[in-house]
């Protein structure tokens, strides 16, 4: 109604989330999943040239084919923020300090583009970027949430002539994206929500997603897999509407600590969020509210998600970041898990 906002002053207003239901009923599909390998962060999984690519750090590495190993093809000085692969085999590498590398040459761009969070090739020259944040590097996202910003944007550019042109701006942490056609389908984070870039401009192609998207990319059969690296929960929900709450939390609680999604949880008493994980007889209660969560979605031709896989409050394998499609499996990175994993076409 038009005067909720109002209204909402002297009633209050109700914390709620979108509950795990339909397409995303939880399992224990990435927990039972198979552990190919075992590294710190997996993320950016990448079909480059025939071969799986992967990073780990500030490390490009490459699947080793019939073993249950990964060559490191090259290192840099700073953690790789994104990774993209052309038809025509050029490879486009993002640094978390803003820098992009295409075929071992570094590209210059303007100083707006410093938060390369994910990218893809329309063809051999045009390459488009997703730049989460005008404020924060990609690393920061923890600090872009929790100071609400919304200056991201998605950006083309010619690596012909160098040239780039803004294609939306004022979008919350952009992180994922995919080219469908004639549009451009990015996973807009802070919003919970696919979007469509297209001529007539942004539109909502799914909301009210039950977490905080990530990387998208293709399917088999004409659909997407849309990776979420983190649950949303009520309590940081809440917390994102107390500003001066928030505003100490950031200058006091050293960052580990915050109330606010994570990609992997459990590892100090100091954490938030401990009370709600229930335990009965010692056995975590996979339903606990959590600060990190493990869901991967399959998402069909019109991007309406079709099925999920998940690694529930109990589970380890949290902060999936990307998903891939090679040898006949499917392949998980559990970036919060330090885990490589492979699911099979049936689940």
């Amino acid at each position: 109604m038009i005067f909720d906002p109002v209204l909402d002053l002297f009633r209050g207003k109700a914390v709620t989330i979108p509950p795990l239901d339909g397409a995303f009923r939880p399992n224990n599909a990435l927990d039972e999943a198979q552990l190919h390998l075992q590294v710190a962060e997996p993320d950016n999984l990448t079909v480059h040239g025939g071969r799986l690519l992967f990073t780990s750090g500030n490390d490009l590495l490459e699947i080793v084919p019939g073993e249950r190993a990964a060559n490191v093809l090259r290192s840099f000085d700073a953690p790789v923020s994104a990774l993209a692969s052309s038809p025509g085999g050029h490879l486009a590498v993002a640094l978390d300090d803003g820098r992009l590398f295409v075929d071992q040459r570094e590209i210059a761009l303007p100083a707006a583009l410093k938060c390369l969070t994910a990218m893809s090739f329309a063809d051999a020259t045009g390459l488009y970027l997703c730049n989460g944040s005008a404020a924060h590097r990609p690393t920061d996202w923890a600090l872009d949430l929790m100071t609400r910003q919304s200056s991201g944007s998605v950006w083309r550019l010619d690596l012909a002539t160098a040239a780039t042109c803004v294609l939306a701006a004022n979008l919350a942490f952009p992180n994922g994206i995919l080219l469908s056609g004639e549009n451009i389908l990015v996973a807009e984070g802070w919003k919970h929500r696919l979007i469509r870039i297209g001529q007539d401009g942004v539109a909502p192609v799914l909301e009210k997603l039950p977490g905080y998207p990530a990387r998208l990319t293709t399917t088999t059969d004409g659909g997407a897999w849309l990776s979420l690296f983190a649950p949303r929960n009520r309590l940081v929900e809440f917390v994102l509407r107390e500003d001066a709450y928030r505003r100490d939390m950031i200058a006091q609680v050293p960052r580990p600590y915050w109330i606010a999604p994570s990609l992997t949880s459990g590892a100090s008493f100091l954490e938030p969020l401990q009370c709600g994980g229930i335990k009965t007889m010692g056995i975590h209660k996979p339903w606990s509210p959590s600060r990190s969560y493990g869901l991967v979605a399959r998402l069909d031709a019109t991007f309406q998600p079709v099925a999920s896989y998940h690694s529930r409050a109990n589970g380890t394998r949290h902060g999936v970041t990307s998903v891939a499609e090679y040898g006949g499996y499917i392949w998980v990175g559990a970036k919060g898990g330090n885990a490589l994993l492979t699911l099979s076409h049936r689940g």
